[in-house]
């Protein structure tokens, strides 16, 4: 069974995998050229993106400034949208602001009228209507804004040209189109995230798949020794051992029992595996095994029965299989995924025999997901954390800006983490938060730095205070 602990690992691997490969907007430079048209048009490009930020209540000016509406950071279509959240957070466009604070004061008579038309617009009640808005609706919604709102503004139009002694037509034309393209190269990333989501369905049925293969393992080190005693027997000069060999091992109920099981035919129909082209691990094994005080004392019981057979087994998964180096290797030539699955599809490994020696041989395997909900946790989890990444980012840069905590601490995979865990606190209400937050700390501890833990606790405490101040998290 697949169950949230693995899932929450796999959703950080994936989401940090597909972070560090996502495309960025494209946004433009100052022009080279000492042109009127290309001056006018980068200055409208930076004013166009600086006024979307602006109606969506992003503060575009230095400490300072005030908010010409006050109420468009509380728009939370505006405000939380995907597209303007990640913009937002572009380095490039930080810089900028930094570099001309003041820049956008010169909108500041416009822009309520500007926020008036965009919210009685009929794309801004189309796009309020949508049940769910990405970054291609967002993309969308904002294109139609400029071309049919801002862009076509009187007002704005006489803004730029008496705010840009260079002002031009043909410039202000170019600009808008800079714009537009801007808005538009985020979108290249979507086959990214196709990519990303594929990848993180792949691994959660490899972990599957991994859960069977072990299974499997118990067939194949006993038909293995089955081989070595039948060589035995035909050998030059057998003994007397050899001839006529105790077959207790070979004859333990179990292994019968989970190859015929329809579960797995029916599994193993659909995806085929074998480990035959492994019998040097196989060997190691079973001379392990075979050496075993585990073994020793099985054989010498005065009687079995099936459910005997099954403990022997899980002893032997316990204390040899599952601890084994050579397993390890071999499971990193069959997946990449499978090595991070080990510990949690063992655990699923033992759990399976302990059935059996409790219900007997019509027992059967674990499901993939216990439910439905678990089924769509980890694909949901995931879109979730994508979509919102720049917003629940925003959450943690908070506190990371209010001399709390050290920034140069947080780590790209402890932000990864904690965007994970904002995501299923406030769109799991039912899952507790200090499960989530539990969860998480485990994960960091497990795959960032030594400290992440307790730098990540106080962060999504901090965080989760926050929240629930804020209304955004009630539970």
């Amino acid at each position: 069974m697949i169950n949230r602990i693995l899932i929450r690992n796999k959703v950080v691997q994936m989401l940090y995998a597909y972070l560090l490969t996502r495309g960025e907007f494209k946004i433009e430079t100052a022009p080279q050229a000492n042109s009127r048209d290309k001056r006018t048009a980068y200055n409208v490009y930076l004013d166009l993106i600086m006024l979307m930020l602006e109606l969506s209540g992003c503060k575009v000016k230095g400490p300072s400034g005030s908010y010409p509406v006050p109420e468009a950071s509380k728009n939370r279509y505006l405000n939380g949208s995907v597209l303007v959240r990640s913009l937002w957070g572009n380095d490039h466009i930080k810089s900028i602001i930094l570099r001309d604070p003041q820049r956008m004061e010169i909108f500041d008579k416009i822009v309520p009228e500007l926020y008036s038309k965009v919210i009685t617009s009929s794309a801004y009640r189309s796009y309020i209507r949508l049940k769910e808005r990405d970054m291609a609706e967002d993309t969308k919604f904002w294109k139609t804004i400029i071309q049919t709102v801002i862009a076509t503004n009187p007002e704005f139009v006489e803004v730029c040209r008496s705010a840009h002694d260079t002002f031009t037509l043909r410039g202000f034309e170019e600009g808008v189109e800079m714009a537009l393209d801007t808005l538009s190269s985020y979108t290249d990333n979507r086959m990214r995230l196709v990519s990303a989501r594929n990848s993180l369905d792949d691994s959660l049925e490899k972990a599957y798949e991994l859960y069977h293969a072990l299974l499997l393992l118990m067939c194949e080190i006993t038909r293995a020794q089955d081989l070595r005693l039948d060589a035995a027997k035909n050998k030059y000069l057998p003994t007397a051992e050899d001839l006529n060999p105790d077959t207790r091992f070979v004859e333990n109920a179990l292994p019968q029992v989970i190859s015929s099981n329809p579960e797995m035919t029916s599994y193993l129909d659909e995806h085929p595996f074998s480990w035959a082209d492994n019998d040097g691990l196989i060997k190691s094994l079973l001379d392990k095994i075979l050496e075993s005080d585990i073994y020793k004392d099985y054989m010498a019981a005065p009687i079995t029965d099936f459910a005997i057979d099954c403990e022997f087994w899980r002893n032997i998964y316990k204390s040899i299989i599952l601890p084994s180096d050579e397993l390890v290797e071999a499971l990193e030539e069959k997946s990449i995924y499978w090595n991070d699955d080990l510990q949690i599809m063992g655990t699923f490994v033992l759990k399976t025999l302990k059935q059996f020696a409790v219900k007997g041989p019509e027992a059967t395997l674990l499901p993939k997901y216990k439910d439905d909900e678990d089924a769509c946790f980890g694909a949901d989890l995931f879109m979730y954390s994508v979509n919102n990444y720049d917003l629940y980012r925003s959450y943690i840069d908070r506190f990371l800006q209010d001399g709390k905590w050290d920034a140069e601490r947080l780590a790209f995979m402890d932000a990864v983490i904690m965007v994970c865990a904002i995501a299923e606190m406030l769109n799991y209400p039912a899952i507790p938060i200090a499960v989530t937050m539990n969860e998480y700390i485990e994960i960091a501890n497990d795959y960032s730095t030594p400290r992440s833990g307790q730098f990540i606790n106080g962060i999504l405490y901090a965080v989760t205070n926050y929240l629930k101040s804020e209304g955004l998290l009630n539970k």
